[in-house]
């Protein structure tokens, strides 16, 4: 039998929740104001960070290799994405943003306002203490700074 979780969990469950809803729905306007859909938009962001292979693309964005091609093509036939040989193996394509995919990309990452205002009341300290708990909750962190356990006191009840 599964223990169910505090009332303190559920709660920040459903506010992890409504975060994650209100990022979507900005981030398919801020994709809109660019004439792309938001698989378009993720994906160009993907590639400024790092060109790829459809298939890690597909990987990434968790579809179908079919679907990637065409939203590479899509975004390739208006010059924001571009095909090149793979120079570890030729037999594979990498998508590859241009200058224009780029800063369409980068406009993109910046845009996004929902959170900017809300982020703004909390100060450095509490936004520092919300990212590593964040890249903790997602396996990213190392130990918090100042010292300590990454892993924290157990929590689990057991």
């Amino acid at each position: 039998m599964t223990a169910r979780p505090d009332p303190l969990t559920v709660e920040v469950v459903d506010l992890i929740g409504t975060v994650v809803a209100r990022f979507h729905e900005e981030y398919e306007r801020a994709a809109a104001e660019h004439s792309l859909t938001g698989a378009q938009a993720r994906l160009l962001r993907l590639l400024a960070m790092e060109s790829m292979p459809m298939r890690k693309l597909a990987q990434c964005l968790k579809c179908e290799p079919s679907n990637v091609t065409g939203i590479v093509d899509r975004l390739e036939s208006r010059g924001l994405v571009e095909r090149r040989p793979d120079p570890a193996d030729r037999r594979v394509k990498l998508a590859v943003p241009t200058t224009e995919g780029r800063a369409t990309a980068e406009h993109l990452r910046t845009s996004l306002d929902f959170a900017r205002e809300p982020l703004g009341r909390l100060t450095a300290a509490e936004r520092t203490l919300l990212k590593q708990l964040l890249q903790r909750m997602l396996g990213m962190g190392d130990a918090p700074e100042g010292g300590g356990s990454a892993e924290g006191p157990d929590r689990s009840g057991a």
